[in-house]
Formats: structure tokens, C-alpha cells, sequence
């Protein structure tokens, strides 16, 4: 959230993606509630203006993913006209399917590295204002990087390494 604030890229959301983020953390995290979620959901919508997609169920039915679920992100992201769906799921969203469309599946660490080559800057200042939000635990920036790392984000943790505050 942090980075679509930048104004680097547009960020594109869903009712159903918002959903489906929402139902991972309550698994992960039963600690929190739904509540305190669908209020983090509405103060995404709200400061990431423009950013929900509606609109796209009719397209639904016409596409065909590996995964038949996640025909709903292919439809937001083709009526809200992205160029990149950013996810760790790349097998499910295969180059021939999205490329016809001028749609390219990249990975968060990739989407993100690519970002850093635009504007370290901004990309540094958004990742300190993300790590310094977290009060539950709090982290040092050291704490942060290899939490990057163990999620999967291993080049921008050694990217934002001297960049962070």
C-alpha cells in the first residue's frame, strides 16, 4: 500500500481480491478481526483513489486460467486496464494467455526491483514509512530486510539494504 502511494504505478484492487487477501490473514493471524480488516480495506479504496475495479464479472465465464479461481483477477485487471498482475502465483497466469491481452504476470520481488530502477528514492522512503507503520512487533530495518527475504522478496531486501532509513 505504501508503494501505490508513491504514484509510480496505478494500483488496481477488486471486491473479490480484497476478499481473498482478507480470508489469508484471518487464517495467518486469527489474532485479528475481520473488522479491523474491512476497515484496512476501506482505507485502501479510499487513499488509493480509483483503484477498485468493478465491472468485470461479465468477463469472467470468457477466460481460461489453470486455475479457473482466478479468472476474476484477469477480469479486474483487463477492465481496469493493467499491464502487470503483481503475484507469487506466475504458474496460474501463464505469458500465452495474458500477452494477446497486453497483460505480463511478475512477481512482487521483480515488480518491485523494477520500481527501485525508476525511483530508489521513493521506493526506499515507501518501504521506511511500511516498516516504521508496524507497532505489532515493531522491526528494525535488519528485522525488515529478512522478513522481505523469508517472504520471498530476497533482490529487494539486498536492493533497499543502503537504501532504508
Amino acid at each position: 500500500m505504501h508503494l501505490a502511494l508513491t504514484g509510480l504505478f496505478r494500483a488496481r484492487w477488486s471486491a473479490a481480491v480484497h476478499e481473498e487477501w482478507i480470508r489469508a490473514v484471518l487464517r495467518r493471524r486469527p489474532d485479528l478481526s475481520r473488522e479491523k480488516l474491512e476497515r484496512t480495506r476501506m482505507l485502501m479504496d479510499k487513499h488509493a483513489s480509483g483503484a477498485l475495479v468493478t465491472g468485470y464479472e461479465d468477463l469472467i465465464e470468457g477466460l481460461h486460467l489453470p486455475d479457473p479461481d482466478d479468472r476474476h483477477v484477469l477480469a479486474a485487471a483487463i477492465r481496469g486496464r493493467a499491464d502487470v498482475i503483481v503475484t507469487m502465483n506466475l504458474k496460474d497466469f501463464p505469458a500465452k494467455v495474458l500477452k494477446p491481452r497486453g497483460i505480463v504476470a511478475q512477481h512482487p520481488d521483480e515488480f518491485v526491483v523494477s520500481l527501485l530502477g525508476v525511483a530508489p528514492t521513493a521506493v526506499a522512503d515507501a518501504a521506511s514509512d511500511h516498516r516504521e507503520s508496524l507497532k505489532n512487533p515493531p522491526m528494525s530495518v535488519a528485522d525488515y530486510l529478512a522478513a522481505l527475504e523469508t517472504r520471498g522478496l530476497a533482490q529487494t531486501a539486498s536492493a533497499l539494504r543502503d537504501l532504508m532509513r
